[in-house]
């Protein structure tokens, strides 16, 4: 069977599927931070997502586009945070069971955010093959639907709806900057974008020690992550087969950003906007601060994925 990547027409329908669960999230500008910039900057704030992030809205997409009988036996996935908890609650509003396999060292606030909505965790060691192969076992197990945190069409679809709020709210954005881990949000983002406005700009925005999507745009093939360093603990992945042809295709550039910029636009976020975002949050913005003198439009649409911050471990 050939895949097919999600269409406009896909995105509208996760957009009506998710819509009595998912927060329309607001849109918020910094007179400082434009100054800056020197642009104008508008923030799409996903931090205040079910779940305090974006992942939640390709959860919810996924988990509603079962039918009965799949759903009867649960889901599963591998993640070391959002998805596991978007998945989590959008499990527990359709009434199945949700497994997820976790390594030992995820952060603290997302064990327990996936604890409490009540999913079943199964810890594993801090490694793709062992998250693999636990995964393998849960779903040989329970006989679980697995869902891939950013590697299925039915979550690029649902991350796409990010874009097509945002862009319905403010057609006249001429860019919009998405952090890259996986690649699902800003796979979505290029359908729901170019499908509104075929001309806007697609931009990336990854840390300088998780670079392999900025290395694999410019290769023209994926290149794995390997040993990546970076604070941005959302973004340690590797693009998947069915992100990166979509991104090839429409984003424009990647820009890649310092740890230093990274955790100074966080705290930027905090002290000027009032609001918290974890660091894979931050890149969007350190990535225009760090390249001022890149080329990117004017009226820019920023993509704040999250605000779960492990306040234990602030990085100042």
């Amino acid at each position: 069977m050939t895949y097919s990547p999600p269409t406009f027409l896909d995105i509208q329908k996760a957009a009506e599927r998710i819509a009595p669960f998912a927060n329309i999230t607001p849109v918020l500008t910094s007179s400082t931070i434009n100054k800056m910039a020197g642009k104008k900057l508008y923030f799409k704030c996903e931090n205040f997502q079910k779940v305090g992030a974006f992942k939640f809205r390709g959860a919810c997409n996924a988990v509603f586009s079962l039918k009965d009988n799949e759903a009867a036996k649960g889901v599963a996935t591998h993640s070391s945070g959002n998805h596991a908890a978007g998945l989590a609650l959008a499990g527990k509003l359709r009434e199945i069971s949700v497994h997820v396999v976790m390594p030992r060292n995820a952060p603290k606030v997302k064990i327990e955010a996936v604890k409490g909505y009540g999913a079943k965790i199964i810890f594993c060691e801090p490694t793709l093959e062992a998250r693999e192969a636990s995964l393998n076992q849960v779903k040989n197990e329970t006989g679980a639907v697995v869902i891939h945190s950013y590697n299925d069409e039915r979550i690029i679809a649902g991350q796409g709806t990010v874009a097509l709020e945002f862009l319905q709210e403010y057609p006249d954005l001429d860019t919009l900057i998405a952090p890259v881990g996986g690649g699902g949000l800003i796979s979505g983002t290029c359908v729901a974008a170019k499908g509104i406005n075929p001309n806007i700009t697609i931009i990336g925005a990854e840390p300088r020690g998780a670079d392999d999507a900025f290395q694999s745009l410019k290769k023209g093939e994926i290149i794995p992550q390997t040993n990546p360093q970076t604070i941005a603990d959302g973004l340690l992945t590797t693009l998947g087969d069915k992100t990166f042809p979509i991104i090839r295709e429409h984003v424009e550039k990647i820009l890649t950003v310092s740890e230093e910029w990274i955790v100074r636009a966080m705290r930027l976020i905090w002290e000027r906007m009032n609001i918290i975002v974890e660091p894979s949050s931050a890149v969007v913005l350190a990535a225009l601060l760090e390249h001022s003198e890149e080329h990117v439009g004017n009226h820019i649409g920023l993509i704040l994925t999250g605000g779960n911050a492990d306040l234990d471990n602030l990085p100042w």
